[in-house]
């Protein structure tokens, strides 16, 4: 996921981190109202709603904002949601993948076929890009938690199967994060150990992770960066994965 990363990290260059701290405020207040008028008000009894409530504590969102996301799944007035995946291209060939939760899917997939025709890049079919990624369980520790040779010892002990080291912003004086893979149907045990022995994460997900990563040209960055910003400032998207790889410079 180094692309993930760089792609943060020009984010925050580009001085969007009050904008990308409420866009990442609105979809995880927007999950857990969906898990919550799905599976029921009560965590405990909700697996998807413990799953979005602990993945907005880890990324500190205040517990009034996770109660008022809880409470207004109780209203009449919250929507059914579904949930899309659409697949595409962008410049240079990459491979994007967007989840969707919406109330509105003619709304949602011209939103999506728009922001890639409008950017460099193109709508496919589904399955034009699923099949460059695999779906597996991710969980996030701050770097700080533990050292490498911890991290990875506790890991493998947990049951997962590789650790990676991703970057933090340097000039944000953001720690890096330590990320554990996993089997899709092994994150709540594998989770579950993990927060035994370090404690609770940043978050928990489960992700399409590319399989290869491809390389984007130096003169494509703008225009990449450019297609996944707009695709993830969409109202009804959720997540965005490519499998692009950024140049260090």
């Amino acid at each position: 996921m180094a692309g993930h990363s760089k792609w943060a990290n020009i984010q925050h260059r580009k001085g969007r981190q009050d904008k990308a701290r409420g866009k990442l405020f609105s979809k995880l207040s927007k999950e857990i109202t969906i898990a919550a008028k799905m599976g029921g008000p009560d965590p405990d009894m909700n697996p998807r709603l413990r799953l979005a409530v602990a993945n907005a504590k880890g990324q500190s969102m205040p517990k009034d904002n996770i109660q008022r996301a809880i409470d207004k799944a109780s209203g009449n007035d919250v929507d059914a949601y579904e949930e899309i995946r659409y697949e595409g291209f962008g410049p240079g060939g990459i491979g994007i993948i967007v989840e969707c939760s919406t109330d509105n899917r003619n709304r949602a997939a011209s939103d999506v076929r728009t922001a890639f025709s409008k950017n460099g890049g193109n709508l496919g079919e589904t399955g034009a890009v699923a099949f460059m990624f695999d779906q597996v369980g991710e969980i996030r520790y701050s770097e700080e938690v533990a050292d490498e040779e911890a991290m990875f010892e506790a890991a493998i002990e947990a049951g997962a199967e590789d650790v990676i080291y991703e970057a933090g912003d340097e000039d944000e004086g953001e720690p890096g994060e330590r990320i554990v893979f996993c089997a899709r149907d092994d994150l709540a045990e594998v989770a579950g150990n993990l927060q035994t022995a370090l404690g609770e994460p940043k978050s928990v997900n489960i992700i399409w992770k590319p399989q290869t990563l491809t390389p984007v040209e130096a003169d494509k960055v703008d225009s990449v960066v450019r297609l996944l910003e707009v695709l993830d400032d969409l109202d009804d998207v959720q997540n965005v994965y490519a499998n692009a790889d950024f140049p260090d410079e």
